[in-house]
């Protein structure tokens, strides 16, 4: 039997921006997989390159001044960066977007009903549907994604809409494309923490009934810990760690994952959270080889160069010098 290809792979993309005062190089050959039905975090502190992964995957990056300098983007099999026309499009659209702001992502001087309408005429999945089919469609997506009363919402501005409303209409827009993949850029920032819940619990539900994978792209490990199966760990541009979220969360292996963790307050109230010192290096200037080892308590002279992603546990992958083998010896593994 064929085996299926993942919904979506990026392997060793290399994205900079050509700016006034130089060469921006933001992502360093980053790799990532999303298998279907699968719900993936990548992860990681302010500027450490999720949202130009994101941009990149969907077509939104600017060019220029951003380029793509090398490596690839496979969704459901297909590289986007060699695809053109109706094809890049049609393979575009087996993605969806959920952005972090609901407010700033609803126009609005039109109704909820003529956004969603949008979205569903111009979508590859809803083709050729007429005005009762597409008003027919958007109220049961509503229906789908909980808000109440759909007829009456479709008529409503996004003004006269709290949060969380707001944040199911862009589910919703989002899921009626019929996507392979969900793209969640920070989807409950703006939302307080009940309605947050009750998003992850939609998001999820989505994930079971659709068989829609989800890529989370997010700061906060509480929600990675609680919604993801497995997650990335993301620093200035480099994948410095991989695994299921159970074990990375339970065994961090790289100085930077442990950091993160340990940044995070304890409910206990045992002593405040350390944080890491120091900050995201600047692109224009970054360090050789890892990038986080000028704040790295175990930096090495060998950490001058790049390391490669090993799998000193079983499907926990680190990129970091302390899993390297000594010189003659074999890569280290667990059997």
């Amino acid at each position: 039997m064929e085996s299926r290809a993942n919904v979506f792979e990026v392997r060793d993309l290399e994205v900079g921006f050509r700016v006034f005062r130089g060469h921006l190089r933001v992502l360093d050959k980053a790799n990532l997989v999303v298998e279907h039905g699968e719900k993936v975090g990548l992860v990681g502190e302010t500027g450490c390159g999720k949202s130009i992964t994101m941009k990149a995957t969907i077509g939104i990056l600017p060019i220029p001044p951003a380029h793509i300098s090398g490596g690839s983007i496979l969704i459901d099999g297909r590289d986007i960066l060699k695809l053109r026309g109706r094809a890049l499009r049609h393979t575009q659209g087996l993605l969806s977007l959920i952005p972090q702001d609901p407010s700033a992502s609803l126009n609005p001087v039109f109704r909820i009903g003529t956004q969603l309408a949008d979205a569903i005429k111009y979508s590859t999945a809803n083709a050729n549907l007429g005005r009762k089919a597409i008003r027919k469609r958007s109220i049961e997506i509503l229906s789908e994604v909980g808000l109440p009363d759909p007829e009456r919402n479709l008529a409503s501005y996004p003004v006269q809409m709290s949060g969380g409303m707001k944040q199911r209409v862009l589910i919703a827009m989002a899921l009626v494309t019929d996507p392979l993949l969900l793209i969640a850029d920070e989807p409950t920032t703006a939302l307080d923490v009940t309605i947050e819940a009750q998003i992850l619990r939609l998001m999820r539900e989505a994930v079971d009934r659709r068989d829609v994978s989800i890529l989370l792209i997010t700061h906060n490990l509480g929600v990675v810990r609680e919604f993801t199966d497995r997650v990335y760990i993301m620093y200035a541009g480099q994948v410095s760690e991989e695994g299921a979220t159970s074990d990375l969360f339970s065994t961090p292996l790289h100085p930077y994952t442990q950091g993160l963790i340990a940044s995070v307050p304890k409910l206990t109230g045992e002593g405040v959270a350390s944080g890491i010192e120091g900050m995201v290096p600047d692109y224009l200037d970054v360090p050789p080889g890892c990038r986080f080892s000028p704040r790295c308590r175990h930096a090495m002279p060998v950490c001058s160069e790049k390391p490669e992603m090993r799998l000193p546990e079983a499907a926990h992958g680190v990129a970091c010098h302390l899993f390297s083998p000594a010189p003659g010896e074999e890569k280290p593994c667990s059997d």
